[in-house]
């Protein structure tokens, strides 16, 4: 039962319908969002709401009534499928208002025939406010962050806060930075959602660093980030007195919070979602990576922004999607504090030395459900059985891994906090909802059937009146016969009169007489047959027709207790949760290492970076699935001799020898060695790096203006601006871009730069040979190159790194095996022997020499009549033909030429 449609008589006449009036009031109220109205069991959207999402969701538009004098588009989603076009709308930018019915139709009936049902606003789906499990991806955290700015005074620079939090886990963080940091920040936490004060746009280069976040960026009043109500908002939501029990914040950190805080209880309608108190972190507490060099390293996705062949994809054995979503924040945060790095390494040996315990472990999280947002979902009410069933699950196998976990000793730091954390989880709380719910379970709760059998009578009762009720009236009809003794007597229902009991007229007599008229009620008396009714069918008859609704209702009620009991634990069953992650994290890692021949790395203070026999990670396996095996290679490039710098390696070699690989792989080793993992490798020490830059590869950025060369020079801008004694630096192909000389003078002094001002360990590929003799000049530099070997004028790339510098590039035999014609091929090398010849220092006079070459000049003008040099102008076009390259107009333009050459060749005089 629905209330009148927006789309009834009256809107057909112009009028505006009370529906439709409800409607353009919520509306109004949310501007901003496509509103998602609920009539029935649909959602239906209407005007421009409709037009977009339509054309967005590729569903039917249709137009039907009218509203000041204009037909209403009109579409609508069915509800059982709204969350698959909510997936679609947030995937494509848009934000939704989800408008709810607030009660059942009767209930509006009830006030009258016109009334209408309740209908509000119960949240704002933005896509940094997903919880659905289906709306979100379960390897990835889904990060809602908020910027803060601090403008200096009396010269001082700003100060920027950014606060970030998981909806969909309770993970809530903050951290201050200076100017400079803040775009490997954001490129870090990687938002779905940016909360900015509107005004922080107006900055024409701050608004460029923020759409680089890649974020949906929100303009919020100013208000959301007011400080000196930031505290008490914070402390309000988090019902305290005072925030010291969480730590000490600025109050720019508090500004940031606080406007997340007020976006989740504004999005979320009221509803509080199980946030975590912020948590702090230093900005020097992890390796600062900037975008640039994320993306050319491909930490967490391609180039082509693919999972497949990042560094994530290839060393992810995690089985839980917490486990992967935390691998995936350490890796894109690796730490620079020894300590901690060391409790990482030595949960993962924990796992690497107990096989037999690892195996059983990771088979008993492969059973374990995501804990954290189901927890979630319960507490927003947004939550079904199986959400029930997963805490139910997890709690189940925390109490398992604890059990497992614990006979080993010494269990290390972060073992052990674990472990902790699984014992203290309300394991009796699991226990208690397996056992009340079904094994079969619906995924909504207003489904029903959920609740096991035997759990509650009442239930039981209602289910079997509902369910069995033919079984019921035909016991109840046995006893009544054995009461009346009458064989023939029969229970019925029609419309009228609903259940009774019918007997022929010959025993109507009996039933009506003393001691039957004391049970049976007489009602009807018919030509062939007499009937009653009993107190007992008609209490019955009330039971069957709301059999079905008590049975929801007590399920409904089941539920209720058992989340209300969940949401109470909240705390213990998060904090096992973020265990159960710590342990697949572990525990995968020792998998990998095991598999893979990873080892162990040293992680110190020290300025140490020697790798032995390092392999990069990616490429290895893609290797292997071709058969190919990876050639490992050694890096040194720390302090040596007691000099408070790192070495700077000049590498050369070919093109496709290997040489950005090797800089790649022992960047990424850096990266693995500080998330906490063993490393592919022979042996490696590192000592921490707090930067991280790379400089590899090459990409215009058109939308800027920017060219190749320029973005190469602006990433260079960045590395020798910022890197310091403790970063790493990996530079390719530095001045390639530009004229040879200028390209070489830049590269030149880029080295200079890095030596005597920068400091840091650093590897440097080139092609500008003349490089390598800043070794005689500057300490710390040394030359690496790659081996290759040169077979009938072939190269063959041996992918190994020696000292020394290499003698030549070998362009033009890496040019042939990229399948460049052959024509082409024998005439590079013999323009490259003439240019060898000459030195280089005379290119024009050597171009001419060139027979076409210098055709070649000639060739675009328009054909003259050269005289006795005719003849041999068309020996010169002959030669310059390659007929397999010609397309027929080209050829036959050739042919004119020719023509024409040959015609003045035969011009008298």
């Amino acid at each position: 039962m629905t209330e009148h449609s927006p789309l009834d008589e009256d809107a057909a006449a112009g009028h505006v319908t009370p529906v439709m009036a409800q409607f353009i009031e919520i509306k109004a109220a949310n501007p901003d969002c496509l509103l998602f109205f609920r009539m029935g069991d649909f959602y239906e959207l209407f005007f421009d709401d409709a037009e977009v999402a339509s054309r967005a969701l590729g569903i039917t538009l249709t137009k039907r009534g009218k509203h000041l004098g204009q037909d209403i588009p009109m579409c609508g989603v069915p509800l059982h499928t709204a969350d698959d076009y909510l997936q679609r709308l947030i995937a494509l930018g848009h934000r939704v208002a989800v408008c709810e019915q607030m009660e059942d139709p009767a209930e509006a009936r009830k006030r009258g025939g016109k009334s209408i049902v309740r209908r509000d606003v119960v949240r704002l789906v933005t896509p940094g406010t997903l919880t659905e499990e289906n709306l979100l991806d379960s390897r990835r955290s889904n990060w809602l962050a908020g910027l803060a700015r601090s403008r200096g005074s009396d010269g001082t620079a700003d100060r920027f806060a950014l606060a970030w939090l998981d909806m969909s886990t309770g993970t809530f963080r903050l951290c201050e930075c200076e100017p400079a940091g803040l775009p490997a920040l954001l490129a870090r936490v990687e938002p779905k959602e940016l909360l900015v004060p509107d005004n922080l746009l107006e900055d024409d280069g701050l608004r460029q660093v923020v759409k680089t976040a890649g974020a949906e960026i929100v303009p919020v009043p100013r208000a959301f980030f007011d400080g000196a109500t930031a505290h008490d908002r914070l402390a309000s939501f988090y019902a305290v007195r005072s925030l010291d029990a969480f730590g000490l914040f600025s109050r720019l950190e508090l500004s940031a919070a606080a406007a997340l805080v007020a976006y989740v209880e504004k999005t979320q309608v009221g509803n509080r979602p199980p946030l975590d108190p912020p948590a702090r972190e230093r900005e020097s507490g992890a390796m600062a990576i900037d975008a640039a060099t994320r993306a050319n390293l491909e930490l967490i996705r391609t180039m082509a922004g693919e999972r497949r062949g990042s560094l994530l994809a290839a060393v992810d054995r995690t089985v839980t999607g917490s486990g992967a979503r935390l691998l995936a924040d350490r890796i894109a945060c690796p730490l620079t504090d020894p300590e901690t790095i060391r409790n990482r390494l030595d949960a993962v040996d924990l796992f690497v030395a107990e096989p037999a315990l690892r195996a059983r472990v990771r088979e008993d999280l492969r059973r374990t459900p995501d804990m954290a947002r189901a927890l979630t979902r319960l507490t927003l009410g947004r939550g079904g059985p199986r959400d029930l069933a997963a805490l139910a699950a997890g709690l189940t196998a925390a109490a398992a891994l604890a059990e497992q976990i614990a006979t080993v000793d010494p269990l290390g730091a972060e073992i052990a906090a674990a472990v902790k954390a699984l014992r203290a989880a309300p394991h009796q709380l699991g226990l208690d909802i397996a056992a009340t719910l079904a094994d079969e379970l619906p995924l909504l709760k207003r489904d029903g059937g959920f609740v096991r059998a035997g759990c509650r009578g009442d239930l039981d009762e209602a289910r079997a009146l509902r369910d069995e009720s033919r079984q019921v009236i035909a016991s109840l009809q046995s006893t009544y016969m054995s009461l009346s003794d009458i064989r023939s007597l029969k229970i019925r229902h029609n419309g009228v009169l609903g259940y009774f009991v019918e007997v022929a007229p010959n025993y109507g007599a009996a039933m009506m007489a003393e001691p039957l008229n004391r049970t049976f009620i007489h009602r009807q008396t018919l030509a062939n047959a007499v009937r009653f009714s009993t107190t007992e069918l008609g209490e019955l008859e009330g039971r069957i027709a709301s059999a079905g609704e008590r049975a929801l209702g007590i399920e409904l009620s089941v539920f209720d207790e058992l989340a209300a009991r969940v949401i109470a634990a909240a705390s213990p069953v998060k904090r096992a949760a973020e265990a159960i992650a710590v342990i697949d994290v572990a525990s995968a890692l020792a998998d990998l290492a095991e598999a893979e021949g990873y080892v162990r790395p040293r992680v110190d203070d020290s300025l140490a970076f020697a790798i032995d026999a390092g392999r990069h990670p990616v490429v290895e396996q893609m290797l292997r699935e071709d058969g190919a095996t990876f050639v490992a290679n050694g890096c040194d490039v720390g302090t040596r001799d007691d000099q408070a710098a790192g070495q700077l390696w000049l590498v050369t070699g070919p093109n496709m020898a290997g040489k950005s690989t090797f800089l790649r792989q022992n960047a990424l080793i850096a990266v693995l060695a500080q998330a906490g993992s063993h490393v592919p490798a022979r042996s490696a020490h590192i000592g921490v790096v707090d930067r991280l830059f790379s400089r590899v590869g090459a990409a215009d950025d058109l939308a800027r203006g920017r060219s190749t060369f320029m973005v190469e020079m602006i990433e260079t801008a960045a590395i020798l601006n910022q890197a310091g004694p403790r970063a790493f630096v990996i530079l390719d192909e530095i001045g390639r871009g530009t004229a040879t000389y200028d390209g070489l003078a830049i590269a030149w002094a880029t080295v200079e730069h890095l030596h005597e001002v920068n400091r840091s360990r650093a590897l440097f590929a080139t092609h500008y040979h003349e490089l390598t003799a800043l070794n005689e000049r500057l300490a710390r530099v040394a030359n690496a190159t790659v081996k290759v070997k040169e077979w009938k004028g072939d190269v063959v790339f041996l992918h190994e790194i020696v000292p020394g510098a290499a003698d030549r590039s070998y362009g033009i035999q890496v040019a042939k095996l990229a399948g460049l014609p052959a024509v082409v091929v024998d005439r590079a090398r013999s323009v490259l022997e003439e240019l060898e010849r000459s030195g280089g220092n005379n290119a024009p006079a050597v171009l001419d020499d060139l027979p076409l070459f210098s055709a070649a000049r000639r060739r675009p003008a328009p054909p003259v009549d050269t005289g006795p040099n005719t003849e041999n102008e068309i020996t010169l076009l002959l030669a310059a033909l390659q007929p397999d390259d010609l397309t027929p107009r080209e050829a036959l333009e050739e042919l004119y030429r020719l023509k024409a050459a040959f015609q003045r060749s035969v011009k008298p005089g």
